[in-house]
């Protein structure tokens, strides 16, 4: 009787483990006060974000690259030089659209994006991307906040260098063009790097090139700009492509030309030696050199 009592009471009786629902919400009631401020202050802190928060509009647009064939000839390298990017795929002819990544990334393709005409609201006439935020861009009141507390000490550092730090250039190298970008472009890159998006799906291969703006309109037209440009240096870059492929193929066949000449050559003075012999060393020989005749001609053509 004394062991099944005591065996109930165990049952009973919560283990430390277990968390005690009646004793936690009489702590929330005691300290109601408290945590009805602290509710208040972060729903003033959400409220204070979403109305002093710089507006975004996110312009997108897909693009489907045009599959190319494979092909067989190789050593066409010479596109990565012209262009200062790696294609990879060891010169087979193909552009995948992993490359996309490289072209928007790329110096010149960022200097030219920078010359985007924009039409932005209260201005009568479209300007360009680099105008508007040298001369019209204005941050909002959180853009103040961060550029005076984690981008207060390169204000204290570029104040302390000077005028002449804005004039100085940075020298890059891209490809085999040598780029002079002054600090201000330095910092009109990082912006309009940090406007666009470019996501590549492998699986079904297509791209999704997407810019952000604070008018929609102006979002609209960075991204038509950037798809034109995208597409423009797509389509040098294979027709690059096609002109070495060309010339490749057109050496290889004067070569063939040549050497089928020379065996057509051989043959004929080889026929005219030995019209009237008859033996089989002659026959043998006559059938090499018009076999090896007619695997060049076959290249050849």
């Amino acid at each position: 009787m004394t062991n099944q009592y005591k065996n109930q009471t165990d049952i009973n009786q919560p283990t430390e483990d277990e968390i005690d629902l009646i004793q936690l919400a009489k702590v929330l009631w005691n300290e109601r006060k408290k945590v009805i401020k602290i509710t208040i202050c972060f729903m003033l802190l959400g409220l204070f974000v979403a109305i002093f928060s710089e507006k975004e509009y996110t312009a997108t647009t897909t693009i489907v690259p045009q599959g190319t064939k494979d092909n067989k000839l190789s050593n066409l390298g010479g596109l990565a030089a012209m262009a200062g990017i790696n294609l990879g795929g060891g010169g087979n002819g193909t552009i995948t659209p992993n490359l996309y990544p490289q072209v928007i990334n790329s110096i010149p393709f960022k200097l030219e994006l920078l010359k985007t005409k924009l039409n932005i609201e209260d201005i009568k006439k479209p300007i360009t991307f680099q105008t508007y935020y040298e001369d019209y861009y204005t941050p909002s009141l959180f853009g103040y906040i961060k550029k005076y507390s984690i981008g207060l000490p390169a204000i204290i550092i570029n104040a302390i260098r000077g005028e002449k730090e804005k004039t100085t250039k940075t020298n890059i190298l891209f490809g085999k063009t040598l780029i002079n970008i002054s600090k201000d472009e330095e910092k009109l890159l990082k912006i309009i790097a940090s406007k666009l998006s470019l996501n590549v799906n492998n699986k079904d291969n297509y791209v999704t090139l997407s810019a952000s703006m604070p008018e929609a309109l102006a979002a609209a037209q960075l991204t038509q700009r950037a798809q034109d440009l995208l597409q423009n240096i797509i389509t040098n870059i294979k027709i690059e492509q096609a002109k070495n492929e060309l010339e490749f193929v057109e050496k290889r066949f004067v070569e063939k030309k040549k050497e089928a000449e020379k065996a057509q050559l051989k043959l004929a003075k080889f026929s005219d030696q030995n019209k009237n012999v008859t033996t089989a060393t002659a026959q043998t020989e006559l059938q090499r050199l018009r076999a090896e005749y007619d695997v060049i001609y076959g290249v050849k053509t």
